[in-house]
């Protein structure tokens, strides 16, 4: 089946489990399906929502999709004053779940959140990828907003092929709005990328060739910043790589998990290395 008829037809996440984990005074919801090696996802500002790349993943990890506190149908997040203390309550999380050691993906927002996991906890961080990852941004630069017209053309090159795009509670979504806007800090936070020098966990940065929030170049300054880092750009994606490009996006997120230091680009239609 292809990318295209996978987004339109398919009902992503059917095959996963609801569950609920308390840490840090916070009941957080999660979503989980698969076997194999455990793969933790940290969901972008929009909230958790399952995506046929979450199907694709399950057949090789067991994903464990976390509704980060604040988000989604959970009670309102007034006490995480930063994203390294949403970071911190995240692996608090999993070991409440028993999850001794794990791969990380972090999605933009949650990307920022999966740097902090992996500077506060890098013994239990197999690997980590970051999906058009938000902790590096242009100055002035501000998360997507407007009607769901204008918030499809920032997120998706090709929102046109994805069919009818669900639109969240708008009380949700301001919930969501007023948590990221006190969590997401600085366009550069200094103190982040001094401490991103001390990552000797295998990384793997990927954006989008079409990404409209985020510069596909600001990928280039991670690779400088993280030793033996990873960069690789999914032509013809926008921000939201995974929705757009689902087997793609799994492709070379699962190759990087399996394999890590021996990771190795494979020079595709699909996929371009730098």
């Amino acid at each position: 089946m292809s990318e295209r008829s996978m987004a339109q037809h398919d009902a992503p996440g059917a095959g996963f489990e609801e569950g609920f984990v308390d840490a840090d005074d916070f009941r957080i919801r999660y979503m989980v399906s698969g076997d194999g090696a455990p793969l933790v996802h940290l969901h972008g500002a929009g909230g958790l929502r399952l995506t046929p790349a979450h199907d694709l993943l399950s057949r090789r990890f067991r994903v464990i999709a976390f509704e980060m506190p604040g988000f989604g149908q959970s009670a309102e997040n007034t006490r995480t004053r930063t994203i390294r203390e949403l970071a911190v309550t995240m692996a608090r999380a999993t070991e409440k779940l028993g999850i001794e050691s794990f791969n990380l993906l972090g999605t933009s927002f949650g990307g920022t959140t999966a740097l902090w996991l992996t500077l506060e906890a890098p013994a239990r961080i197999r690997a980590t990828v970051l999906e058009a990852p938000a902790a590096i941004r242009p100055e002035g630069s501000e998360p997507p907003s407007g009607s769901p017209e204008e918030m499809a053309r920032r997120l998706y090159g090709h929102p046109e092929r994805l069919g009818t795009i669900p639109v969240a509670d708008p009380a949700i979504q301001a919930k969501q709005r007023t948590l990221v806007s006190r969590l997401r800090g600085p366009d550069r936070d200094a103190g982040l990328e001094r401490r991103l020098s001390e990552l000797q966990t295998p990384t793997l940065v990927l954006f989008g060739t079409l990404d409209a929030v985020i510069p596909p170049a600001m990928g280039r300054i991670y690779q400088q910043l993280i030793p033996g880092a990873h960069l690789v750009f999914v032509y013809d994606a926008g921000h939201a790589i995974s929705t757009e490009r689902p087997e793609a996006f799994t492709d070379v997120v699962a190759d990087f998990f399996e394999r890590r230091d021996a990771f190795v680009i494979r020079r595709t239609p699909t996929l371009i290395h730098p």
